[in-house]
């Protein structure tokens, strides 16, 4: 048979994968497809090039039908991504996509919407932000009408989705989409230098995006480890300072770490961005520590934190309060602010602490009361 003599000659011609073409030949010819397409999935895995595209068009053409459709999704997104022309790439998935719909299984939206989310990746890849949105928001319109999606899909879905947010410069959307792309994906699977390409651009996104203030969530997330031990581990730090609302810390890490700053053209362009941000969670770090019913605060003692003017102050709880970090009510007249309410966040470990120590005191005064009213009670008891 055609295919059999196919994998012959890619033996010959690679002898070092001879074992991986001699048990593709072998299931093919016991019409052990499940088993087959587990061994080709493990090959996909490991090899790339010239070698899948041939593969695929001189063997794997011949039982495709006989792969689950997501699969063949799979592989042939794989393959696409081996072509050096991406337009002969989008025409080899084109071709795929009316063989998954001529089979006429169930369920072949799924497949489908995963080699069209490939063909959208192509498309932005050429500068074509317009087909890509198009392809994303006819992807997301199918999701949302199926249910029991494959994780690979989501993951598709959002990892698209945030490259086209990324390259608009959408802080915010890309840091959204990016940790999504990573609810469906896991960590180990992604090479080194994807991981720590990503825990990079997710960093820069927390610090630059608008209405994100809370890094805890990045912060506990294994992508992050990523970045010890390379030359941007300052971001980290960059991170750790704005969590803590540390504005001491981060200008000191400015100092420090001046030259790899601005070599971010998208730091120095948003300066004053991030001031402003560091400087609101400063602002949510001393309101967090003060007890409950401690909540009222003088103006003059947040200005001191955060080294602005009392003025500057009330601007920035203007700020806070407008994007719902806080609840409250500034008094001008006493130059005090009374917080009602802070968002929650994700906490670092010395946040914990401090809450584990105010709950400590908070017994302590629940004892004391305790032992008050039973020392009351024969006093309060009829003779």
């Amino acid at each position: 048979m055609a295919v059999v003599e196919f994998l012959e000659s890619q033996r010959n011609v690679k002898p070092e994968l001879a074992e991986w073409y001699d048990a593709f030949a072998d299931l093919y010819q016991r019409k052990l497809w499940h088993q087959l397409t587990v061994k080709l999935d493990q090959f996909f895995s490991l090899q790339a090039g010239d070698a899948l595209i041939q593969l695929y068009n001189n063997f794997i053409t011949d039982f495709e039908t006989k792969i689950n459709p997501l699969k063949l999704a799979h592989f042939a997104v794989i393959v696409s991504r081996q072509y050096s022309d991406r337009e002969a790439a989008t025409s080899y998935l084109d071709t795929v996509i009316e063989k998954i719909q001529a089979t006429r299984e169930l369920r072949i939206e799924e497949p489908i919407l995963y080699v069209k989310l490939q063909i959208a990746a192509f498309k932005l890849e050429k500068g074509d932000q317009k087909g890509c949105i198009n392809l994303l928001d006819d992807g997301k319109a199918t999701l949302d009408s199926m249910t029991d999606i494959d994780p690979s899909v989501y993951a598709s879905y959002h990892w698209v989705s945030s490259q086209y947010h990324k390259s608009r410069q959408e802080f915010s959307e890309f840091y959204k989409s990016a940790l999504l792309y990573l609810a469906y994906t896991s960590v180990q699977s992604l090479s080194e230098t994807f991981k720590l390409d990503l825990a990079f651009d997710l960093s820069l996104s927390a610090l630059l995006g608008d209405n994100i203030y809370n890094f805890g969530e990045l912060l506990s997330h294994p992508i992050i480890k990523s970045l010890f031990g390379t030359k941007v581990e300052w971001i980290y730090y960059m991170l750790q300072a704005f969590n803590d609302g540390d504005l001491v810390r981060y200008q000191d890490l400015c100092q420090v770490h001046r030259d790899a700053l601005v070599s971010q053209p998208a730091l120095v362009a948003h300066e004053k961005k991030l001031m402003e941000k560091i400087n609101i969670l400063c602002l949510m770090e001393i309101i967090f520590s003060r007890p409950s019913e401690d909540r009222t605060i003088p103006l003059n003692v947040i200005a001191e934190r955060t080294k602005l003017s009392v003025e500057d102050v009330e601007f920035l709880l203007m700020k806070s309060l407008s994007v719902h970090l806080i609840e409250g009510i500034i008094d001008q007249v006493e130059g005090t602010v009374h917080v009602s309410w802070v968002q929650p966040r994700v906490l670092g470990m010395p946040q914990v602490k401090s809450l584990a120590d105010r709950l400590d005191n908070w017994m302590d005064k629940v004892h004391t009361t305790l032992l008050s009213v039973e020392a009351e009670i024969p006093d309060l008891v009829p003779s």
